[in-house]
């Protein structure tokens, strides 16, 4: 069984997966930037009998990264990393605001750069360690209205087939690239106009969860 650390773990797929994730019989490090959300899904997991902690953290500020990373690894051994919180960014460019570029830019890309390289040395003392970063298939191809959102998802994909090179043979990274989901992500923007078509987070996550099973029985 590893110890899991997972970003933006107080709703939607974050949450879904650490709930998926605790029910095999994993140690679930809940993190994000809302303390509440948080430990409402620990109390999920403890209900059955599962084990989760929880961090506020704000991946877009290093030294907060710094500080919680710092007092996490003084408590547990973390032995896997899977960045899934970020920010949506979404119209056209002329539309598009300079605080929200940048808060998109920071959260996504710079976020998941921080916690990654905080937590990297940790990792590598720790047996199997491994890497998941959810990317959505915003990595994969350009998409109208989305060019801010889409770039900071293209900037991750690069970062994380940089590391499989990296760190081929110490640390197992992955990405996953997922499509749109019904999920609290989507309440502060029209630019899905009805989330009911989607799929649900519990079931992405289900899927990742049990590919990810079988590339660890692999290894």
């Amino acid at each position: 069984m590893q110890t899991i650390l997972i970003t933006g773990a107080g709703s939607g797929l974050g949450k879904e997966l650490a709930l998926a994730y605790a029910e095999l019989g994993h140690t679930i490090i809940l993190t994000g930037r809302r303390l509440e959300p948080l430990q409402k899904v620990a109390t999920q997991i403890a209900l059955k009998r599962g084990n989760a902690y929880t961090y506020q953290l704000d991946i877009a500020n290093l030294e907060n990264v710094k500080r919680t990373v710092k007092e996490i690894i003084n408590k547990h051994k973390v032995s896997y990393l899977l960045n899934n919180a970020g920010v949506g960014c979404f119209g056209s460019l002329r539309e598009l605001n300079e605080v929200d570029i940048q808060h998109t830019i920071q959260t996504n890309i710079l976020g998941t750069i921080y916690l990654t390289k905080t937590l990297l040395a940790h990792l590598l003392q720790q047996e199997n360690p491994k890497i998941m970063n959810i990317i959505s298939t915003a990595g994969q191809k350009g998409k109208v209205n989305e060019s801010v959102y889409v770039a900071s998802k293209f900037a991750i994909r690069g970062f994380t087939e940089s590391l499989q090179k990296e760190l081929e043979g110490t640390v197992h990274v992955t990405a996953t690239y997922m499509g749109g989901m019904n999920t609290p992500f989507w309440d502060e923007t029209n630019h899905i106009k009805d989330k009911t078509r989607l799929q649900s987070s519990a079931e992405v996550a289900k899927k990742i969860v049990e590919r990810d099973e079988e590339l660890f029985i692999e290894l």
